[in-house]
């Protein structure tokens, strides 16, 4: 008997979770637990995808090709304009990488308080302000220094993901 070994309860608290999307439609996003911390899933649409094209951002964007703490914050399946797997399902981690606060979804294009009048969707952190695109990509001059993080997920059938565990293993 190892007296390093985990506990079942940490076991537990570090496991992946599987998540069934099959009734998410677009535009839609549902948020699951995963190690004590908000997943978001987000089901983009046709729209949302084409901001992200929009390369205008990029020169807007922190760190627009996720080079920052790239294995911590993105698995390398990730690294592409839309930070997912699917470009349609973003998976990221509701937590911003300043203080720890959880941002608001501000997916309505257009001028809005706190946001530029050329706001194409995504993320508002109420905490400092600090705004993340639809693939959680954080803007300049914003006090998180870092994208959000996208955990480590694969799909396993049409309608479901887990969290917390790829084809590499468990996060």
């Amino acid at each position: 008997m190892s007296t390093f070994a985990p506990s079942e309860r940490a076991k537990a608290a570090g496991a992946s979770v599987e998540v069934d999307i099959s009734g998410l439609v677009p535009g839609e996003m549902k948020t699951v637990e995963w190690r004590g911390k908000p997943v978001w899933i987000l089901k983009r649409t046709p729209d949302m995808m084409a901001s992200l094209k929009d390369t205008k951002n990029d020169n807007e964007l922190a760190d627009p090709h996720s080079e920052r703490n790239k294995d911590e914050l993105t698995p390398e399946y990730a690294r592409n304009e839309f930070r997912s797997i699917k470009p349609t399902i973003l998976v990221a981690v509701g937590i911003c990488s300043h203080l720890g606060c959880s941002p608001g979804t501000k997916f309505q294009p257009g001028p809005q308080p706190s946001l530029p009048n050329d706001w194409e969707g995504g993320f508002l952190c109420p905490c400092h302000g600090s705004t993340f695109d639809l693939a959680g990509r954080v803007y300049k001059n914003k006090p998180a220094p870092d994208n959000l993080q996208v955990p480590r997920h694969m799909f396993v059938g049409d309608g479901k993901i887990v969290i917390g565990k790829d084809e590499k293993g468990e996060a």
